[in-house]
């Protein structure tokens, strides 16, 4: 199964796909697109994804982005181990809590958007950095509500990482890149500690990736 990963060392959604791929051992080769650059921007790459953003999954020719739907497309093609549940209700509480950071709270820190409230905004670097912090931490906020009523036991849905996990693991990257101290979050905290002690999540981390400038 050859599969290549477009992907970023900071980019908070290829994080979401390497840790999906390494929790079902599905090798992978990735490509960098230097989005802080603006590489996602260059024609050929434009070819590639029309949104002309990363992550983008490549598959027995297929082009698959948007890391949600690149996650459930690898649980569809290699079903084990489950990164949703088997029941309804399951995996509409679990896609729930992903869509918490994939919907609410990441998009609003990406590079197009800061670029576009320094541009048309006249935000300058602080203002940026403000508003990045808030909205990061707005998500973190959500996810300790929620597990505060459903606590983890030990994961989002019982034993093993889901797309959930995941993604709270990713809202704790944003933290990690805004230096927002998560002791105020002790659910999320103590998940993510769970989280990052798997390999999986740990060797999927931003700042162990190849171009991490730090």
């Amino acid at each position: 199964m050859a599969i290549q990963l477009y992907g970023f060392w900071r980019s908070n959604a290829a994080f979401r796909v390497r840790v999906a791929l390494a929790l079902k051992q599905l090798p992978f080769e990735e490509i960098e697109v230097d989005i802080l650059a603006g590489r996602q921007f260059d024609a050929d790459y434009a070819q590639v994804n029309v949104e002309r953003v990363v992550p983008t999954l490549i598959h027995d020719g297929h082009r698959v982005f948007q890391s949600l739907a690149i996650m459930e497309y690898l649980d569809e093609i290699h079903p084990s181990p489950r990164l949703m549940p088997e029941d309804a209700q399951g995996r509409a509480y679990v896609r729930a809590m992903a869509m918490v950071s994939v919907a609410d709270s990441h998009p609003l820190v990406v590079p197009r958007v800061r670029k576009h409230l320094a541009e048309t905004f006249g935000a300058d670097a602080t203002a940026i950095e403000a508003w990045c912090r808030h909205w990061a931490q707005e998500g973190l906020a959500t996810y300790e509500r929620m597990l505060e009523q459903r606590p983890a036991a030990p994961f989002a849905w019982g034993s093993a990482p889901t797309l959930a996990d995941i993604c709270i693991a990713g809202q704790k990257i944003i933290a990690d890149l805004y230096q927002l101290d998560v002791a105020a979050f002790p659910h999320v905290a103590a998940l993510t500690k769970r989280c990052f002690a798997l390999p999986e999540f740990a060797d999927a981390h931003p700042f162990r990736q190849d171009g991490y400038p730090g």
